[in-house]
């Protein structure tokens, strides 16, 4: 039904920053907590970021103090401001509801942190 596309991912050095986006075909935005996940190569799927209806907001601690997520609801999007990027964050990153998936998975973007 409703569907998710994530982007804004690419390749960045340690330290440098980049914003993602998800966009939804509808509004879901404030009706529902919306996470960011990633998940790395051999690794299981976490969730680094999540926003309420009401938009309050809560990291992951491994990304606590450099990420930053927002919302748009009127555009039907989220983001993730990520700065500071270490090699281990690393990970394709997706975005759906929260704490539970409700939504099928979009393609993710692609981030990847490299000297």
């Amino acid at each position: 039904q409703v569907q998710l596309v994530e982007s804004g991912g690419g390749l960045v050095q340690p330290g440098g920053s980049l914003r993602l986006s998800c966009a939804a075909t509808r509004s879901i935005f404030s009706i529902n907590v919306m996470g960011w996940y990633r998940q790395a190569p051999g690794k299981q799927r976490e969730v680094v970021a999540y926003i309420t209806s009401g938009a309050s907001t809560n990291y992951a601690d491994s990304v606590k103090g450099r990420f930053t997520v927002s919302r748009d609801s009127a555009k039907n999007m989220m983001f993730l401001q990520m700065n500071s990027l270490k090699p281990e964050d690393t990970a394709v990153y997706y975005c759906n509801t929260y704490p539970m998936a409700r939504i099928s998975w979009g393609p993710g973007t692609q981030v990847t942190v490299s000297s």
